[in-house]
């Protein structure tokens, strides 16, 4: 992820890593991402792993984060948060795997 080339360069190209631009990355835990819209009107988030399993997840994925990039913030996991951002773009990426 710290690798992907999805910052533009001098020719507006999507070709700089936000390791290239020394950018700040901010991780945060947000389950809201797993919920199912499919039925009624209330969101179902019974996909999203049990907190106590999801913590664990998060909190390696941040010390991985940031074994390999210093420029990193995370957020508290199940906090809730005020989250500003101002995107660039716009331009929106859904990585799986």
């Amino acid at each position: 992820m710290l690798g992907l080339r999805v910052f533009s360069d001098e020719s507006s190209r999507m070709n700089l890593s936000l390791q290239d631009v020394s950018g700040n990355l901010l991780i945060i835990s947000q389950f809201t991402l797993a919920a199912d819209t499919q039925k009624g009107l209330r969101p179902s988030f019974s996909s999203a792993a049990p907190p106590e399993h999801a913590k664990l997840i998060y909190e390696y994925f941040v010390e991985r984060a940031q074994f390999n990039y210093k420029k990193i913030a995370a957020g508290i996991f199940g906090a809730n948060m005020q989250v500003s951002l101002c995107n660039d773009g716009p331009v929106t990426f859904v990585l799986e795997s």
